[in-house]
This record gives C-alpha cells, structure tokens and sequence, in this order.
C-alpha cells in the first residue's frame, strides 16, 4: 500500500452501499454514456446560468436513481481534494477544459485523520470538451478549471446518490481530513 497512517481518530461513515443493497443502480458504463448524452445536450448545457466568481448547479434526475449535476465553473475555480464516499461516478466536460488531479491508490475509508501519500500515487488529466471521466468508490481527487479566461461546464453523474463527500487537504505528500460534508449542505 502507498499509504501511511499519521494520526488514528474514528470517524463514523454511514454506508450508502448498504442502503442501496436491494437495487443493483446503474454501472459506471452507464453512468458514463448519460453524462456524454447530456453534455451533448447544447439547449441544456446553454441554460445553466454562469457567475464570474463562483460555481454554478442545477441538479438533474441521473439514470436508475442515480444523483446528477450540470456544474459551471468559472476561470481558476476549483474543488478542492475531496471524495464521493461509497458512491461511483462519472463526469464528461460539455464546454471548456476541466483538469483532474486525483490519487491512485484507494484509501482507507475511516479510522485517520492524517495520512502521508508516497511516490507514484499522483495522476493528472486534462479533459476538454467532451472527455470523459469514470471513477470508482472512494476515489479522491480535485477538478479544476485553470483557463484565465473561458468559463467550463460538466455533467456529473453518482450512484448511489451522495450520502457524504469527504473534503480533504493537501500539503506536499500529507493529506488530511478536513470535514465530513452531508446533501444538506450542498442543497
């Protein structure tokens, strides 16, 4: 494993997968060719309203009761590190260039507070217009516009929907657990 504990405090996840036990929900490959379809939508990706300064969502109703988002996402905007807990998922770029920083190592899902990352575990994409993204359970990472000037839009797609995203922070090789946020608080 490229991971090493650095501080031990319990953390208590509910699990979304055993909510969801009974119904099987939507693979990634189909979670994957609704955001493509829905990217390709221009009279859709048109109406999402767009700010200057911050992050833009409508939500939108994913396939099999999965949870999606139609996302603006102004010039330097970002996510931050963060994962989608039990949740997979799948994100397409409809307009701009969105950038992907994510780790390719799974990380253990509670019981840290700190951990310290080793070698060869960073990856980095650039997704323009039309790229495609699918990911599995507790898959970290961070989206990131970088253009100065051009606005991007994303369709973003999870199932089952979000019980949690764990925001993260990141100092040269240390990650560390910041918060626990809950659809609460992105509603």
């Amino acid at each position: 494993m490229s991971l090493r504990t650095t501080t031990s405090t319990p953390i208590q996840v509910t699990s979304a997968t055993q909510r969801f036990a009974d119904s099987p929900g939507p693979t990634p490959a189909q979670l994957l060719e609704f955001v493509r379809r829905t990217a390709a939508d221009a009279d859709l990706v048109s109406a999402l309203p767009l700010d200057p300064e911050g992050r833009t969502w409508v939500r939108l109703e994913g396939p099999g009761g999965s949870e999606a988002w139609l996302i603006g996402w102004p010039p330097g905007t970002g996510t931050g590190w963060h994962d989608h807990a039990e949740s997979i998922g799948a994100f397409t770029t409809a307009t701009g260039e969105l950038t992907e920083n994510a780790l390719a190592v799974r990380l253990p899902t509670k019981g840290w507070r700190s951990l310290e990352l080793f070698g060869g575990v960073d990856r980095r994409r650039t997704l323009p217009r039309g790229a495609s993204r699918a990911f599995g359970h507790h898959h970290v990472h961070e989206v990131l516009n970088e253009s100065r000037t051009e606005h991007a839009v994303s369709v973003h797609a999870y199932y089952p929907p979000l019980p949690l995203m764990r925001r993260f922070s990141r100092t040269g090789s240390v990650l560390r657990l910041e918060e626990i946020e809950r659809p609460e608080d992105w509603q």
